[in-house]
């Protein structure tokens, strides 16, 4: 873990194990619950080739948004089956770069099958030829409740029930709120202006427990520490209502990007990200672009690992 101290303009290296000394008595941790479901399924068309469909969303009784690869994409009216033929996903709209909106035919429900017959999304770039047993569980967080993401919030993959017991016996709270990461979270930034770029919606939820904890820790004079880039955005819409904070649902599609001015947290713990990512534009964002970059460059030298199941760096 390497720790980017903006005040003291100093970095550390440290492990995840040593995040409670860098914390502080009624210090609040806020970590995303969500749940990675197994969203990808194989099946075929009718003519018999081969599809993959990898289900994004519910929309309505029975319709998804998902994303379709196929050889040759089906059109509007045409099925695809897949579970090995328990399930039929009928194509009701092509929305374009690869999404469709489909009508499901099942006597089972889709969660049920997905269970059942899905496979993790894990990121691209862990190539297997075929889903492990372990992977199901490995690609979750330990506090993961709530199902809906295709992503895993990957900083939240660090901890532990015994780092969370230590954080508790020095006085940190954690609290939880649930974003459920979309695709759009890792979709890369390629429009020349940073303002032409648009965030995909995700849902949240935002628990009456954990608003009452946020502006309890306020009003003590403690910081508000996001675990994860998914937790930013929650917690800087949420925010955008002014104070007292309030529990709440809906869909965030904040783009955070220097120069920005947060209204809520005081601090991210976050992995290691790529290039032209939103998510290393909001590190930027808080701990200042030449700063990051000096860490990120430091980070390669002292061999950190990138990606999901990459090091992580929390910056205070």
């Amino acid at each position: 873990m390497m720790v980017v101290d903006r005040k003291a303009n100093d970095r550390g290296h440290l492990l995840i194990a040593d995040l409670p000394g860098q914390l502080q008595p009624n210090d609040l941790l806020i970590l995303n619950d969500t749940r990675v479901v197994p969203a990808r399924m194989r099946g075929r068309k009718s003519s018999g080739g081969k599809a993959e469909l990898f289900f994004l969303e519910a929309t309505g009784f029975g319709e998804w948004d998902i994303l379709l690869k196929a050889s040759r994409r089906p059109e509007a009216g045409s099925i695809v089956h897949f579970a090995d033929d328990r399930a039929r996903a009928e194509i009701l709209e092509d929305l374009g770069h690869g999404r469709c909106r489909v009508k499901i035919h099942s006597d089972q429900d889709i969660h049920q099958l997905m269970e059942q017959y899905g496979e993790t999304p894990l990121p691209p770039y862990i190539r297997r030829a075929a889903e492990r047993p372990e992977d199901r569980e490995r690609y979750q967080t330990v506090y993961a409740r709530e199902p809906g993401a295709v992503a895993a919030p990957t900083a939240g993959l660090h901890f532990t029930p015994a780092l969370l017991e230590e954080l508790a016996r020095c006085g940190v709270e954690t609290a939880t709120i649930t974003l459920h990461v979309g695709l759009g979270t890792f979709r890369p930034v390629s429009t020349e202006q940073l303002a032409d770029h648009e965030m995909e919606a995700e849902r949240y939820v935002v628990p009456a427990s954990t608003a009452e904890a946020i502006n309890r820790t306020r009003a003590a004079g403690g910081r508000i520490i996001a675990v994860g880039s998914t937790s930013v955005r929650t917690l800087e819409t949420i925010a955008t209502d002014g104070f007292p904070i309030k529990a709440g649902s809906g869909r965030s599609q904040i783009f955070i990007h220097p120069p920005y001015d947060f209204k809520l947290i005081d601090g991210m713990l976050t992995n290691f990200h790529l290039p032209e990512s939103t998510l290393i534009m909001m590190v930027c964002a808080l701990g200042g672009y030449e700063r990051i970059m000096q860490s990120y460059r430091e980070a390669i030298r002292e061999n950190y690992r990138f990606y999901s199941y990459g090091d992580c760096m929390l910056v205070i």
